[in-house]
């Protein structure tokens, strides 16, 4: 039985959360045809965990290494039961704070911002041990969309 919030009376779990359950584990990821990545082609090995942060909240962590592109981006991804949406908060180590909408259906991982500075989004398909996902840009409030780069995760465990 689950209250309004959408919890199981078990376990107080956010049950829409719980859907995002196949996304838990670890990652290798790579990131790939990026147009701002010289030479052409370059590709940048990363390390990947989605884990639960108390019963509401998904962490996700990327780990970036390989020369000179070491870095990390962190997700913190949650629900508004009220408004009957997913949302995320990215952080990155230049201090870049951003807020998406997101959803998710199972087979298909949406992150959409739009915000005065720039448009942008996050599409993946999503099977049980690997993700295939780019980010795109726009600069004109979404007419025109350019493609910043590809993420692909597999599974290493979970």
């Amino acid at each position: 039985m689950t209250n309004p919030a959408g919890h199981s009376e078990e376990s107080m779990r956010n049950a829409e959360l719980a859907k995002l359950d196949g996304l838990i584990g670890e990652w290798k990821t790579t990131l790939s045809d990026a147009w701002f990545l010289e030479p052409p082609g370059t590709e940048v090995p990363a390390a990947t965990t989605i884990e639960r942060l108390g019963e509401s909240f998904l962490v996700v962590r990327i780990e970036f290494g390989g020369g000179a592109h070491n870095s990390g981006m962190n997700l913190v991804i949650g629900r508004s039961d009220a408004n009957d949406i997913y949302v995320a908060l990215y952080e990155d180590e230049r201090g870049v704070c951003r807020q998406y909408a997101m959803t998710f259906d199972g087979a298909r991982w949406i992150l959409n911002r739009e915000d005065p500075d720039m448009y942008q989004r996050f599409i993946a398909d999503v099977e049980k041990d690997r993700i295939l996902g780019r980010w795109e840009a726009s600069e004109d409030q979404g007419k025109t969309w350019r493609k910043d780069y590809d993420l692909t995760f597999e599974r290493s465990r979970g």
